[in-house]
């Protein structure tokens, strides 16, 4: 093997510092360099989605807060106006009861005066029958001299009792 052999040490020795100096050279003249910028753009492509997704998040963070006072705004404005549409109908209702009570107060009453008025109607139909009716048979059972008024005076007091 000639690597192994001794003549040829200074050779390769030579060789190698050549190829491993020019490899040396290359790298940190070129290759290097390049990834080393690669590198450098790609963190600060990084830093800067970062510090744009703090932002984004701020602005989130801040838009959801705004939602939820608006929100809660919108909450009391919404349960003071149903409360006052509830008040607003309860006396609505209420005045509409009071009515409804007054109009069927006065029909009562009306109809409690009719019904008297009819009642007053009937007793003083049903005391004329009745004295019509008295003196009917008393004329026709022969009764002559029995008058109007005393049939009328006697049906007075029998109808009060």
């Amino acid at each position: 093997m000639p690597q192994l052999d001794p003549t040829w040490f200074v050779s390769q020795f030579f060789w190698l510092c050549i190829c491993f100096f020019t490899m040396l050279f290359l790298m940190s003249k070129i290759f290097i360099p390049k990834i080393s910028d690669i590198l450098e753009q790609r963190q600060r492509k990084i830093d800067d989605y970062l510090v744009k997704a703090n932002q984004l998040k701020e602005q989130a963070e801040e838009s959801l807060k705004k939602y939820q006072e608006a929100l809660a705004k919108a909450t009391a404005e919404a349960n003071l106006s149903i409360e006052s549409t509830r008040k607003e109908m309860n006396e609505y209702i209420a005045k509409k009861q009071n009515d409804l009570s007054d109009k069927l107060s006065k029909r009562l009453e009306e109809g409690e005066s009719k019904i008297n008025e009819a009642h007053k109607k009937a007793v003083n139909d049903v005391k004329n029958m009745a004295q019509n009716l008295a003196l009917d048979v008393a004329a026709k059972i022969g009764v002559e001299h029995l008058a109007a008024d005393d049939v009328k005076d006697t049906i007075a007091q029998l109808v009060k009792k």
